[in-house]
C-alpha cells in the first residue's frame, strides 16, 4: 500500500481504559473510530474496563480486568479464580503495592489476544497504554501509538504538590509504569500527538525525535456540544470540567479566584465532575467559604453537559498543564467564552478566540473572570470566535483524515523493512 492511497483499512484501536464519562480516552476512542467509519474504514476498539461508549459500526471487543479502581467495588478481593490468571495477578499484586499496573497488564491481555485471535488487521494504533505488549505486537503487524502528552509531567507535579515525604514516594511508585511508556515508545516508528507544543516536550522527556511524530489535534464533536438558542446564559455562572483533585487540573488555583471574585460579585460555580472525599478540593472549598457558591455535578450524560454550557456565563480552563486541552474545545464549540491558561498546548485550541492567562496564576484568573462579568458583550464576542475556529480547525472528520494519513504512512514504511 503507497502513503496517499484511500483503500480502507482495517483497523484495530487498542484502549487500556476508556471510561466514556469522564477523561478524555473514551472521548478520544469514540470519536475518532466514528470518523474512521464514516470515512470508510473498519474499526474494532480492543478495550480494558471501562469499556467505551461506541457508535453503530464501531466494533468493540472487551479484555476483561480485575478493575479494581471501580468505585462501585474499590479495591476489591479478587477470587482465587481470577488470581489464577498472570495477567490477572499481576494486577491485583500491583495495586497492593500502590502501583498503577493496567497498561502493563493490558498489554500482557492485548499480546495474548492476537497471539490467539489473529483478524488480520492492516494496522494496530495503540491509545498511550505504550505497554511491553506492544512491543511484541509490532513485530508482526504496522503499530502506531498516540500519546496525549508526556505522563512524566504528571508526576512531576504530583510529587512537588505532596507535603509529606512519604507520600512523594508513594507518588513515585504509582508512577512507575513511565520507564515502561518511554522504553517501548522509542521502539515504535509511527507515533502521533495531538499538538506542537506536546511534540516537543514528548520528545524532550523520552528522547525520541521529532521527526518520527504526526502531529494531529484532538477533534471536538460538534454534533454532542453545540450552542442551544432557546437556553439563557445565567449572569456569573462559571462552568469547569474536572473530574478529580488532580494538582494538574489547577481547580486549586482557580477556587481562591473565585472566592476574590464572589467578594464583590455574584457568582456561580459549577464544577463537572465529582472531588475525591476529604481531599484538596473538598477541603480548600470548605477553607475558603465557598460550600453555597461551588455546585459539583457528578457524573452527567453528554445531554446534560451540553445544556450546563449553555447555562454558563463563562468556562474557565485552569489548568497548569493540558496536552491539548478538549475542555476549552467543547466549551468553544458550545458558544462559551473562555478563559484558558498558556499551560502547554492550550494556547494552540483557544488562539484568539478567548483569554489566556499565565497557569498558577489565581490573580490573573480573578481579573479575567471579573473583566467577562463586568462585559458582557465582550463575552458574547468571544463565545462566537471561539464557536467559529472549532468548526473551521477542530472537527473529527479533519482529525480522522489526517489520522488515517498517519496510518498509510506507518503501513508503508513497515513493509520497506
Amino acid at each position: 500500500m503507497k502513503a496517499g492511497t484511500q483503500k480502507p483499512l482495517r483497523v484495530c484501536l487498542l484502549s487500556y481504559r476508556s471510561n466514556p464519562h469522564c477523561g478524555g480516552q473514551g472521548v478520544y476512542v469514540r470519536n475518532l473510530s466514528t470518523a474512521l467509519v464514516r470515512l470508510g474504514h473498519h474499526v474494532d476498539v480492543v478495550s480494558g474496563p471501562e469499556y467505551p461508549v461506541l457508535d453503530e459500526g464501531v466494533g468493540l471487543i472487551k479484555l476483561p480486568g480485575l478493575d479494581l479502581y471501580n468505585p462501585e467495588n474499590l479495591f476489591r478481593m479478587p477470587s482465587v479464580t481470577e488470581l489464577a490468571d498472570t495477567a490477572n495477578f499481576l494486577e491485583w499484586l500491583g495495586v497492593s503495592t500502590m502501583g498503577f499496573p493496567e497498561p502493563f497488564c493490558f498489554g500482557m491481555r492485548a499480546a495474548r489476544f492476537f497471539r490467539e485471535k489473529s483478524r488480520g488487521y492492516d494496522i494496530v494504533h495503540d491509545n498511550q497504554s505504550l505497554s511491553y505488549g506492544i512491543w511484541s505486537i509490532k513485530r508482526k503487524m504496522p503499530v502506531i501509538a498516540t500519546i496525549h502528552h508526556p505522563i512524566t509531567v504528571d508526576r512531576d507535579v504530583s510529587v512537588k504538590t505532596e507535603p509529606a515525604f512519604w507520600k512523594k514516594l508513594q507518588q513515585i511508585r504509582w508512577y512507575s509504569f513511565i520507564g515502561m511508556q518511554k522504553q517501548v515508545a522509542r521502539t515504535l516508528p509511527g507515533l502521533i500527538t495531538v499538538s506542537r507544543f506536546t511534540r516537543q516536550h514528548i520528545s524532550r522527556e523520552f528522547k525520541i525525535p521529532e521527526n518520527r511524530f504526526s502531529v494531529v489535534p484532538n477533534g471536538i464533536n460538534t454534533e454532542l456540544f453545540y450552542p442551544i438558542a432557546e437556553i439563557d446564559r445565567e449572569p456569573g455562572r462559571i462552568i469547569v470540567t474536572n473530574s478529580a483533585d488532580t494538582p494538574l487540573k489547577g481547580l486549586h488555583h482557580l477556587l481562591p479566584a473565585v472566592a476574590a471574585v464572589a467578594q464583590t460579585r455574584d457568582v456561580r460555580l459549577i464544577v463537572v465532575g465529582t472531588p475525591k472525599k476529604n481531599g484538596m478540593v473538598e477541603k480548600m472549598v470548605r477553607q475558603l467559604g465557598l460550600g453555597r457558591i461551588v455546585t459539583f455535578t457528578g457524573r452527567i450524560s453528554y445531554w446534560q453537559f451540553v445544556r450546563q454550557y449553555a447555562r454558563a456565563a463563562m468556562a474557565v480552563v485552569p489548568s497548569v498543564y493540558e496536552g491539548f486541552g478538549l475542555p476549552a474545545g467543547e466549551a468553544m464549540a458550545c458558544a462559551v467564552p473562555v478563559i484558558s491558561t498558556t499551560g502547554g498546548a492550550l494556547p494552540e485550541v483557544v488562539g484568539d478566540a478567548g483569554i489566556l492567562v499565565p497557569p498558577a496564576d489565581e490573580n490573573a484568573l480573578a481579573a479575567a473572570i471579573t473583566d467577562l462579568l463586568d462585559h458582557r458583550q465582550k463575552a458574547r464576542k468571544i463565545g462566537q470566535a471561539g464557536y467559529e475556529r472549532v468548526r473551521r480547525h477542530l472537527s473529527w472528520n479533519a482529525v480522522a483524515e489526517k489520522t488515517a494519513a498517519a496510518y498509510e504512512r506507518t503501513i508503508d514504511d513497515y513493509h520497506r523493512l
